[in-house]
């Protein structure tokens, strides 16, 4: 049935350096998987991350291999099996991995909605809306070119809602920087801050409470994957809104967090959450929790952009947006025809499965030899 199951690792400059706590990135290395069937249907997934190892367990080079070791000759001994089966079968035989689980599964599904006729989003069980809200991440450390490049975007009409990355210099300092952004830009323009777990509680206290007082809507991961306690003290504490990102892993630690009620927002990643249908599950977890959406990125390309802009259009509610703005962040495209951003968000395909038609001969001369 599967006749090839290829691993490609694609280098892309970005347009500028992209600081976080984590990591600062000059190039991005897109981890795209391509599975080929005996009749002829190309399904694509991504599994791209950030940072190499900086910022979760998996890397570009760890995805490629495992996927060619492991989950490719298991994919390709399997017989007669539907999608739901194959996936199964798959968390049955591979521990962790959720990155190239959700690449496999991504391109899986590409496949079956191929077959249908449909758009993916109507194989995971239907759009509630054909776009979603993109926000921009401000990231290049300085603060004046962060507000020059901020006015840009609005005078563009691409993106109105900014999330700054910070973390990686003193709370102070930090502060004083996003501040000046939100002063800059004013009251109706909306400033939330990513600190990618590098705040102690402490610091996160005294962080929180200065840009809450100085307007800002939002604080993600401020502390460290495994310090639920504080994010449950944090989120108690503060009227502004906390969100979980690295401490979500999928639906089990979505409802861990949500039975704490550690967090006031979900970051959801379909990577992060291992897969497609993983992610929707998280959905429904802070849905029924009462937590607000926000749609995560692991900055991927086209493919992963546009997997995420499916499930999260499945959302009943996004009150968060999301920030699905990876494709804009890389020097070069690979897609024939490039995503289509407007009017402050991202549409969603309606052609069948993903959407999307691949450049291929731009990857060849663009992937790691």
């Amino acid at each position: 049935m599967y006749k090839s199951i290829e691993t490609l690792l694609v280098e892309i400059p970005t347009i500028r350096p992209h600081k976080m706590a984590v990591a600062t990135m000059q190039t991005q290395t897109l981890v795209l998987v391509k599975i080929t069937t005996d009749d002829g249907f190309i399904g694509w997934g991504e599994a791209t991350t950030i940072g190499g190892l900086g910022y979760g367990e998996e890397s570009p080079e760890s995805v490629k291999t495992n996927i060619e070791t492991y989950f490719s000759p298991l994919l390709k001994s399997l017989k007669d099996l539907n999608v739901a089966q194959t996936v199964q079968s798959i968390k049955r035989n591979i521990n962790g991995n959720r990155f190239a689980k959700c690449a496999i599964q991504t391109a899986l599904l590409d496949l079956q909605a191929q077959r249908l006729g449909l758009p993916l989003s109507e194989v995971l069980g239907g759009r509630l809306r054909d776009s979603v809200p993109v926000l921009w991440v401000l990231a290049s450390g300085n603060t004046e070119k962060d507000i020059a490049e901020a006015k840009k975007m609005i005078e563009m009409k691409r993106h109105n809602v900014f999330k700054l990355k910070i973390g990686s210099r003193p709370v102070e300092q930090d502060v004083e920087h996003v501040l000046a952004i939100k002063k800059a830009l004013g009251k109706d323009v909306s400033i939330r801050v990513d600190v990618n777990r590098a705040w102690s509680e402490l610091d996160a206290i005294k962080g929180i409470q200065l840009l809450q007082n100085g307007g800002v809507d939002l604080i993600e991961q401020p502390c460290a994957i495994e310090n639920i306690d504080a994010m449950q003290r944090l989120t108690h504490r503060f009227d502004i809104a906390i969100m979980a990102d690295e401490s979500l892993m999928g639906p089990d630690s979505a409802y861990r967090l949500a039975k704490r009620n550690a967090a006031s927002v979900f970051a959801v990643k379909i990577a992060q959450s291992g897969g497609l249908v993983e992610g929707c599950e998280v959905g429904k977890i802070a849905r029924l929790a009462n937590i607000d959406l926000y749609g995560g990125t692991m900055l991927e390309g086209a493919v992963g952009t546009i997997a995420s802009a499916h499930v999260f259009s499945t959302f009943h509610s996004l009150a968060y947006g999301t920030e699905l703005f990876g494709p804009l962040l890389l020097t070069e495209d690979i897609l024939k025809t490039p995503l289509q951003y407007e009017n402050f968000e991202l549409v969603v395909p309606t052609k069948s499965g993903l959407g999307i038609e691949l450049d291929e001969n731009k990857i060849d001369n663009l992937r790691r030899q």
